[in-house]
């Protein structure tokens, strides 16, 4: 394209988001905004600081059209104020003067939230993962309470499949590593299946979803869980896995500290061990999925733009193996087992 062509309009919902729009539709719901507006980095929904009149500044949350049903919006809502109200530490949507947690202005879904400042927890302290598996305890006991209605729940080996399919059916990964990829993808799930078996029945519940560090603010010797938009139902050990980094040794007493504090209140079924490996894959998958989904957001090829990239999908496949070779070991090891 030379410099002086013009461009093509994109039709993207998000381009309907004016900064004139998110504006007006805080002042809609009773949140008289100054005009002080500054965008924060989220991808899948536009999440935007917002200075307000005569009182500090709130978050709000512009949800994607066409992510979320209304309904499982408000699922999403109603579990986080479930767990407020149980004195777990998250960050709920405020209501508005009409009492409701939702509201809808030119033609997006938003919420609004309060501002909450803090760091990523240090998770190599001992202290705070025994912290966090206290807390995470909590939380599922809230969880167990009742099923989610709308919201989905996590199906491994379906959710590999699918997002598999999904990738080839848009061409997206090369010609020329499409023979190493396709014969990766049948191997992953069958050793998937293999430890879905050995880990036998377990119980899924409302879980947070995505609970790695990014999404737990420390500050003050406090814990604040935030972003429950990926809640769904699935097993307690989604939340603890990606809270695990380093070699196995290291990963196993991580786990085991979680496991002390979450057993203060809360049973924990020890062969969802062997669900942390086909969770990894699954996620993988999934995340080369989602960012093929959302590649018509013009967000996506100015932030990701080595997704497009043949290096991308070798870097992809090496990791798959990898992570195949991680499904042949047994499950990762607690403290004082053999």
């Amino acid at each position: 394209m030379t410099a002086d062509a013009p461009l093509t309009p994109s039709s993207h919902p998000y381009d309907a988001l004016t900064p004139d729009l998110i504006l007006d539709a805080m002042d809609s719901v009773g949140f008289p905004a100054s005009g002080r507006l500054f965008a924060l980095n989220s991808y899948e929904n536009r999440v935007y600081q917002i200075g307000l009149d005569d009182t500090s500044p709130v978050i709000a949350k512009f949800y994607r059209p066409g992510r979320w049903s209304e309904a499982q919006i408000r699922e999403e809502h109603d579990f986080t104020r479930e767990l407020l109200a149980a004195d777990i530490p998250v960050v709920a949507p405020l209501e508005m003067p009409s009492g409701d947690t939702l509201a809808e202005h030119g033609g997006f879904l938003f919420a609004v939230f309060p501002q909450r400042g803090g760091q990523a927890p240090d998770t190599s302290v001992t202290d705070t993962l025994y912290r966090l598996g206290q807390w995470l305890g909590q939380m599922h006991n809230v969880g167990a309470e009742r099923p989610f209605e709308y919201r989905p729940a996590i199906e491994l080996l379906n959710g590999i499949e699918s997002n598999n399919r999904e990738l080839l059916e848009g061409n997206w990964i090369p010609t020329d590593l499409r023979p190493a990829w396709d014969s990766l993808i049948p191997d992953l799930v069958q050793l998937c299946a293999a430890r879905i078996d050995e880990a036998g029945p377990v119980e899924t519940l409302r879980i947070h979803g995505d609970c790695h560090a990014g999404n737990i603010l420390c500050r003050d010797e406090q814990m604040l869980f935030v972003d429950l938009d990926d809640c769904r139902t699935g097993p307690v050990i989604q939340d603890m896995w990606l809270l695990l980094n380093g070699e196995d040794t290291e990963r196993g007493a991580q786990l085991g500290e979680l496991i002390e504090g979450y057993e203060m209140f809360r049973d924990f079924n020890r062969r969802e061990r062997h669900l942390i490996e086909p969770l990894r894959c699954y996620r993988q998958i999934a995340h080369c999925a989602w960012l093929a989904r959302r590649w018509d957001d013009p967000a996506f090829p100015r932030f990701f733009p080595w997704f497009a990239q043949p290096r991308f999908w070798s870097d992809q496949i090496l990791s798959l193996r990898e992570q195949l070779s991680a499904l042949q070991e047994p499950a990762i090891s607690l403290p004082g087992q053999y």
